[in-house]
């Protein structure tokens, strides 16, 4: 058994091999590329991606990543296609099919199939002398001098290199569609990514009780509304105007100050001006707010009126942090 020094050795080799393989990516890249990226901008149809193997995974996940910034995308796997799922391409959609070799059956089935279909074929392969880059409108050259595998067989770094020329396509796109951070949020509703982008104030005030209190209020009924609205804190309103805060800070070191608590009101504890934010304010903004005054919570107003209180649970709750 290798030690763990060995272990590492093999594992930074094949990350060092990768990373030599996708850098070298950059020279290869040529007028195809441009226009194969004009092509799918200018279309109004679909991206369909076809791969077999390894490359059918790599297909998938373009697929993913188009789809994710704008880009409407399909799978489709090559061996299903000659087999039935051939319908999948549409009249204006746009082929990609990848292969390392460009000569393999299914694909040398499938090319022609497509261009009889009269749909542009953009073909990623790392033989630009294969069946497939012969056939292909634009070639996206993805060669690879050998796999990370000691044995060069396992499709390792020409796997990578497939996947990184399908990043730069939807990135490329992605600027020139002029896809911007709120479509972002509109394909991950979801997932943190887009709750950082999406979320805000309001949404989340508007699940939680909104405790608040005069400034005439008994302490002892000022402790009762924290406890019972659940978010270790209440406003304190003048009619309609928030005068004061009282958190579970104030209250400690009220009792740490006072032995006796009955005459006290809640004008007497609160802490004046206290930090507000828009409910139109996204989430994110207000945990950086929180962050940078080294407070758990804000009250959230809509113009002047006060609407609730946002408290950093609900922020780890929604998994803003």
């Amino acid at each position: 058994m290798k030690d763990s020094k060995a272990i590492l050795d093999l594992a930074r080799k094949t990350i060092a091999s990768e990373a030599r393989a996708i850098s070298y990516l950059g020279s290869l890249l040529d007028e195809d590329f441009a226009l194969a990226v004009q092509c799918i901008l200018k279309s109004e149809g679909r991206v369909v991606v076809s791969g077999i193997g390894k490359s059918a995974i790599i297909a998938s996940k373009i697929v993913a990543t188009l789809n994710s910034t704008g880009t409407p995308a399909i799978f489709m796997h090559a061996a299903d296609a000659i087999h039935g799922d051939l319908g999948t391409i549409q009249k204006n959609d746009v082929v990609i099919c990848i292969s390392k070799s460009g000569n393999t059956p299914e694909i040398k089935m499938l090319v022609p199939l497509i261009k009889q279909g009269a749909n542009t074929l953009i073909g990623m392969t790392g033989n630009t002398d294969s069946f497939l880059a012969q056939k292909a409108d634009y070639v996206l050259n993805t060669y690879v001098e050998k796999e990370a595998c000691p044995n060069n067989l396992a499709p390792t770094t020409s796997t990578t290199a497939q996947m990184v020329v399908g990043d730069a396509l939807a990135i490329c796109l992605l600027e020139l569609r002029g896809f911007s951070s709120r479509d972002f949020a509109r394909y991950h509703p979801g997932g943190t990514l887009g709750k950082k982008l999406y979320l805000r104030v309001g949404d989340i005030t508007s699940q939680n009780l909104i405790p608040q209190v005069s400034p005439d209020t008994p302490v002892k009924h000022a402790i009762v509304e924290i406890s019972e609205k659940m978010l270790g804190v209440t406003a304190v309103l003048d009619g309609e105007t928030i005068v004061g805060i009282i958190t579970d800070g104030d209250i400690r070191r009220m009792l740490n100050k006072y032995d006796n608590i009955s005459g006290l009101r809640a004008r007497d504890v609160m802490t004046s001006n206290p930090k507000t934010i828009g409910t139109d304010v996204l989430a994110v903004k207000a945990l950086k707010t929180m962050q940078d005054n080294d407070i758990s919570q804000l009250l959230a107003v809509e113009g002047t009126k006060y609407r609730g209180v946002v408290h950093l649970h609900n922020l780890l709750k929604e998994g803003i942090l």
